[in-house]
């Protein structure tokens, strides 16, 4: 039979297994954020995209159709170029809450014939 000493390291694997907790927590949290503005580009990306196409099949103003559509999208349109029949346009949306920090993520999107 095994006897118990009486060292000092008892509960020593308790301060451990706290320490990696909150390592692991911080990881998790930094992997969080990084998903959330890579969702963010996405989403601007598309807006951009759409408003793009949008913009260059508008029969009127190019750029108010755009900025509908943009707006329809929860982005905002931050630029808007018309060139011959060519749209490029710049949206941006809000990213993710990041403490003490506004973040917004743009796009840029071209559409036309050529």
């Amino acid at each position: 039979m095994r006897q118990r000493s009486s060292s000092s390291d008892a509960g020593s694997a308790t301060v451990l297994v706290v320490a990696m907790a909150g390592v692991l927590l911080f990881v998790m949290a930094g992997l969080a954020a990084v998903g959330g503005l890579v969702t963010a580009q996405r989403r601007a990306q598309a807006a951009a995209d759409l408003a793009a196409l949008g913009g260059a099949a508008a029969p009127g103003d190019a750029c108010a159709e755009a900025a509908r559509i943009a707006s329809a999208n929860a982005a905002a349109l931050d630029g808007c170029r018309v060139a011959g029949s060519d749209v490029t346009v710049v949206v941006s949306v809000a990213g993710p809450q990041l403490p003490g920090r506004r973040v917004r993520v743009s796009a840029e999107a071209r559409a036309g014939p050529g």
